[in-house]
């Protein structure tokens, strides 16, 4: 091995700036050049169309659109995509200006360790890190269970006689985990292609659904409908709670966000590409996302029944096209676009996963670190992860909002953890420390004068809305089946993270490993 063992402890002793440099290089070349680490093979495209995949902002507003339409209906979608464009952009912003001078695979965490004073950088960062994976795990869960919510509301669709049971979601559920988790660990190497393919696809698919359901459309809705008419079907007394707890449905456009971070040692000349990743994720979800859901607001016109429907999604197709077949077709189309959102997912996960695992941070950490050397991935990862997604899963199960519970568990974990290093750059900023940490020759992607600081507080009113708002329920009163269980999922994630770390972490973990640094 010809890299160094870096941690924290030693990048504090030594002269920050000549430290930095060499984090930098190490960060973004390490792996690729070790012979136990992952290789740097990923071009710009593909990590834009992996993390494109991830988020696929318009399907995500196709696939959650049923929580919005019972959260304000319209209103809550449509000026609620404009709020997690500004948030969601500023979270994206405050991740690419460290990313370009540290690009690891680690991420958020790593940031952490680095920008945290010493006294708290080891605490800081380790909670980052065990916050971010579950949040990547509880987001992989998200992802699949939307399969079978779709397929199953198409059952319904042509047989209305169907009678949904849990057990049904749930198998299909399992049997995507244990497909996808194989599908990474045997063929992700070989068939880096396919996530071009569903970028291009979901794209094309974007501007073919829209237009088709605009054009078709026979009576639109009227703008006072779409704009002006807050529709409150859940039962809470509070439009404000209705609002911003129903702001799980826009926020979804960016569930994953971070996921190019976490493929940062993966590819060449990580500094530039990274950021230029986010941004693209960023904008183009925006336009796909507004547009699609514009689109959707103005073609149907019988609210009740998109409300009643399992899928909404595939009802406003229906009355927009009047046509069973076309709707169909769509809404499969969602569904298998959804699939790479898994495929990618999982892959960016499973790094996460493994650098946690190789900064010494969890039980395991010598065999969740180990990278198969015929199938060149994190196969313990990988595993480790479908593991953790079957008993998620099992959510599905003992309750009818395993989709919500499952999506804001995601959610507010990962935007939790993109909040601690905006914290800790607010703090360099205010003591007017911020070159010896991110060296002004060294930052790839420069903010203009004004907009770190505030793309900083912005991230961090993100977090606070998801942790504040998306453990409501989505309706009341509340009954045991539909409850939001995501506060008791991360009740449960908080006990595995309190327990690994007295058990193990407390002694182990030193901070981040960066190698390369000679």
């Amino acid at each position: 091995m010809d890299s160094v063992i870096s941690q924290q402890d030693d990048l504090n002793s030594k002269n920050p700036v000549d430290d930095q440099s060499c984090l930098q290089d190490s960060t973004s070349h390490s792996v690729g050049s070790t012979d136990a680490g992952l290789h740097a093979e990923l071009s710009l495209l593909s990590i834009v169309a992996t993390g494109w995949n991830i988020c696929n902002s318009w399907a995500a507003i196709a696939a959650t659109m049923a929580i919005s339409i019972a959260s304000g209906g319209p209103m809550t979608l449509l000026y609620g995509i404009m709020i997690m464009f500004v948030l969601g952009g500023s979270a994206a912003l405050s991740m690419a200006e460290i990313a370009s001078v540290y690009p690891t695979a680690g991420g958020q965490y790593h940031w952490t360790s680095i920008l945290a004073p010493d006294k708290f950088s080891r605490g800081l960062s380790y909670w980052c890190g065990i916050l971010n994976t579950f949040g990547w795990i509880a987001s992989i869960a998200g992802f699949i269970v939307t399969f079978p919510s779709i397929i199953l509301a198409l059952v319904s669709f042509w047989h209305p006689g169907y009678i949904l049971q849990s057990w049904h979601a749930f198998l299909i559920f399992q049997t995507l985990n244990l497909l996808f988790t194989a599908y990474n660990i045997f063929l992700l190497k070989r068939s880096a292609w396919v996530m071009k393919v569903g970028f291009f696809m979901s794209i094309i698919a974007f501007f073919v659904i829209t237009t088709t359901c605009l054009a078709e459309s026979n009576p639109k809705g009227t703008n006072v409908a779409v704009w002006n008419r807050f529709e409150n079907t859940s039962g809470w007394s509070s439009d404000a709670i209705v609002f911003f707890s129903g702001l799980v449905n826009p926020n979804f456009i960016y569930s994953g966000l971070d996921g190019a971070v976490h493929l940062a040692e993966e590819c060449a000349n990580a500094a530039v590409v990274v950021p230029r990743a986010l941004i693209s994720t960023v904008i183009i979800g925006f336009i796909t996302a507004f547009g699609f859901a514009v689109a959707m607001c103005y073609s149907y016109h019988e609210f009740d029944t998109v409300l009643a429907s399992t899928f909404p999604a595939l009802e406003v197709f229906y009355q927009a096209t009047l046509s069973k077949q076309v709707a169909t077709f769509f809404a499969i189309t969602i569904a298998i676009i959804n699939l790479f959102a898994i495929t990618g997912a999982q892959q960016t996960a499973s790094r996460l996963v493994y650098s946690f695992a190789r900064d010494d941070a969890v039980v395991l950490s010598s065999y969740l670190s180990r990278i198969h050397a015929r199938w060149d991935v994190p196969v313990p990862a990988l595993l480790f992860n479908g593991f953790c997604v079957f008993l998620l899963g099992c959510i599905n199960l003992g309750s009818t909002s395993a989709f919500n519970a499952l999506v804001s568990t995601g959610m507010i974990l990962s935007q939790l953890s993109y909040a601690f290093p905006a914290v800790l750059m607010l703090y360099h900023r205010a003591l007017g420390t911020m070159d010896k940490v991110m060296p002004v020759d060294q930052i790839r992607f420069r903010l203009p004068f004004g907009v770190g600081p505030i793309a900083n507080i912005l991230t961090i009113v993100l977090a606070l809305l998801g942790l504040v708002f998306y453990d409501f329920p989505t309706v009341v009163p509340v009954t045991a089946a539909n409850m939001n269980y995501a506060s008791a999922v991360i009740g449960v994630m908080a006990l595995v993270a309190i327990a690994n770390w007295f058990w193990y972490a407390r002694n182990c973990y030193h901070g981040p490993r960066l190698g390369g640094v000679h």
